[in-house]
């Protein structure tokens, strides 16, 4: 299953792509939680941190591989990053809770 274009997780991965900050906080309710390498980013501000931060310190592609409808505001992600981090490539998950058309909740495993 393809993620539809029009959905935020495609807008998501199209603005990680771009390296779009502006536009990936964008994407997120104002109360929102990331998830990602065991810390919590709660709120937009502490969302862009982490974009600016953690998100931003290696260069890579990233290959969408699967995605699964888990519930009626719920998506799981599979996806291979390729870049300049230790190891070169990874295999990662997203899961993405929705509320209306922004993201709620992002953990990444």
């Amino acid at each position: 299953m393809s993620i539809p274009e029009t959905s935020v997780i495609a807008l998501y991965f199209e603005a990680d792509a771009r390296r779009d900050i502006d536009a990936i906080v964008a994407l997120f309710t104002d109360d929102a939680v990331v998830v990602d390498e065991g810390q919590n980013f709660q709120g937009t501000a502490a969302i862009r941190g982490w974009q600016e931060g953690a998100a931003s310190k290696y260069q890579y592609t990233t290959e969408v591989i699967g995605t699964k409808r888990t519930g009626e505001e719920s998506t799981l992600v599979t996806g291979r990053l390729t870049g300049n981090f230790p190891g070169g490539t990874a295999e990662l998950q997203w899961r993405f809770t929705v509320q209306g058309d922004l993201i709620r909740r992002l953990e990444i495993a």
